[in-house]
């Protein structure tokens, strides 16, 4: 979506799971608009932010026209849980093979033809998001399955969400790139001001745990990890909004939070 789009509005990191929310993406040209909605990977959901997860995908099959399935075949093979949740998708799916660059195509036919055994694909479109490799075939391919209609966005908008949300989810993804184990799965970001100003917008955001431990993981030893986080977090930032940032961030303990219904909603999901 962010090849397409020509901008970076969904978070991507090396780690599972990187995406949380429904990340609303708008291509349109003279003729053409198309509304992406990139969800996060099917999973058994084990504690009530992952329920969360699942709802936005279930409400994103319900109102999609056509399914793109995303497919990494230098990863492991997709779940039963991706695999049944397709089959009862009665709409056309695209098969969209990624990294195309990163394999061998004769490795990535052998692994597509375990998945056509499974699936029933309207089409399969090799793609590399990172140079771009198969992106213009995909989306003729997009356009020529969705009905004419009206366009629901203005020509210039690239998403619905605010700023607020992308310096959030752009604090998150350093979160994923620069803690291990069970850290990024452990914190979400909360932006608690944004004041903009012509040459620097101020920003102050708090960064939630799961529990008291995890706080002096992020902070780090006389404050080393929360400071490399908010200098990777500000530069991130300032390539996004185009202009200079001064991010404040802070550590909070919310116990169990992920597993609390009350706080998962309060805290945007």
């Amino acid at each position: 979506m962010n090849r397409i789009l020509g901008s970076k509005i969904s978070i991507t990191t090396h780690k599972a799971q990187t995406t949380r929310h429904q990340i609303v993406g708008i291509y349109s040209d003279d003729d053409t608009q198309i509304v992406f909605l990139d969800t996060p990977g099917v999973i058994s959901p084990k504690y009530e932010l992952q329920k969360a997860m699942m709802k936005t995908v279930e409400r994103a099959r319900s109102d999609a026209d056509v399914i793109l399935f995303i497919f990494d075949p230098t990863d492991t093979h997709p779940t039963d849980e991706v695999i049944e949740l397709l089959r009862s998708i009665n709409k056309p799916i695209l098969l969209v093979v990624n990294k195309i660059d990163a394999i061998d195509r004769a490795q990535a036919d052998q692994k597509v033809s375990l998945l056509k055994d499974k699936l029933k694909f309207q089409s399969i479109h090799y793609v590399s998001a990172t140079v771009g490799i198969g992106v213009e075939e995909l989306m003729e391919s997009i356009r020529s399955l969705l009905m004419p209609g009206p366009p629901f966005y203005p020509k210039e908008d690239l998403s619905e969400h605010p700023v607020r949300f992308f310096v959030s989810e752009l604090i998150r993804e350093q979160v994923y790139l620069q803690f291990q184990e069970e850290i990024p799965y452990s914190c979400t970001v909360e932006v608690i001001s944004y004041e903009e100003d012509i040459d620097i917008d101020r920003i102050s955001a708090e960064i939630i745990v799961n529990r008291k431990s995890q706080k002096g993981m992020l902070i780090g030893k006389g404050g080393v990890a929360i400071k490399n986080l908010g200098i990777k977090s500000r530069e991130s930032i300032e390539e996004f909004i185009g202009k200079q940032v001064f991010l404040d961030l802070h550590v909070k303990v919310r116990e169990k939070w992920r597993e609390k219904e009350n706080w998962v909603r309060n805290l945007g999901y």
